[in-house]
């Protein structure tokens, strides 16, 4: 499943472009304070770029960006929307970027599709001494009960077909056994690491702190050799029309590669659902960014 749903954004660029949501300045004010190094002039190599989120706002910091995406139609797309951003093929895995070349390497909603015993090394190798591996996902908040209602209708609609594990997957935790049924598992997403990940407050650790391993994309997660990772957790939020957070909801992986009649049976229901609890059209999504920061301290 990993490789169909990593691909199946290509199709779909335009979509994931205009409804995905975007990210929380305070991401990028925690990214420079956990670097100790400010965005602005530094040479960021954003990996995994897809339609350009990330590497906009980076851009915008002031940060000297060079994207690198592997995929056609993702690719595409970013050169319609960044022009003046520089693009290269590629991927995380076999990065095509000189060493010991950037001040920051940024994974936005990425690093679970790659294989960490690879991009680990690359990342180290690419990064300069000093510098800074910055991995992050945005993650549906379920404590808003009316998101954790809709997680369990996307489970239970997608049950009987046997096709979700690592339903997170284009923004969760990897591992080689399946996210536990009661977490929550909206499609491309990460749940939050523990307890502590709704508190906002920095963490200390190698690992994330779950007493089991959960899925990232069906991949092992973070342990790379000579780099341990802080971790700290941004909430945001953002009002959007029903039909472009049902559009968001249908730029995830998991219905991409379902199909188009199965995807329509589903939202289909679930707008029916929506307009009853969002009368006025508007729906309040509810995030929180999860960020993950190592430096490369090591000569």
């Amino acid at each position: 499943m990993t490789q169909p749903r990593a691909h199946s954004f290509n199709a779909a660029a335009a979509q994931y472009a205009a409804n995905r949501p975007s990210y929380p300045p305070a991401l990028l004010d925690a990214v420079e304070a956990l670097a100790a190094h400010p965005l602005r002039n530094a040479h960021v190599a954003d990996i995994g770029a897809g339609t350009g989120i990330a590497s906009t706002l980076l851009h915008a910091r002031g940060a000297r960006v060079t994207a690198v995406e592997p995929g056609d139609g993702m690719a595409a797309e970013f050169r319609r929307n960044n022009p003046d951003i520089p693009l290269v093929r590629g991927d995380g895995n076999h990065l095509p970027l000189a060493t010991a070349s950037a001040d920051f390497i940024t994974y936005a909603q990425a690093w679970h599709w790659i294989d960490p015993a690879k991009a680990g090394p690359e990342a180290r190798r690419v990064l300069r001494p000093g510098g800074a591996l910055a991995l992050w996902w945005n993650h549906t908040d379920h404590s808003a009960q009316w998101l954790a209602d809709q997680d369990a209708r996307i489970r239970a609609f997608f049950q009987a077909d046997q096709a979700t594990p690592a339903v997170q997957a284009d923004q969760a935790t990897p591992a080689a056994q399946p996210a536990p049924a009661a977490q929550p598992a909206p499609a491309d997403q990460a749940a939050p690491a523990d307890q502590a990940a709704q508190t906002g407050q920095p963490v200390q650790a190698g690992r994330p702190n779950h007493p089991e391993p959960t899925q990232r994309g069906d991949h092992p997660w973070t342990d790379i050799p000579g780099l341990t990772f802080t971790e700290r957790t941004i909430p945001h939020t953002r009002k959007v029309p029903l039909a472009t957070h049902l559009a968001n909801l249908g730029s995830h992986s998991l219905f991409l590669v379902s199909g188009e009649e199965r995807t329509q049976e589903f939202m289909t229901r679930e707008h029916a659902v929506l307009s009853e609890l969002f009368p006025d059209g508007t729906i309040e999504e509810s995030y929180v960014v999860h960020l993950r920061l190592a430096r490369n301290d090591a000569p």
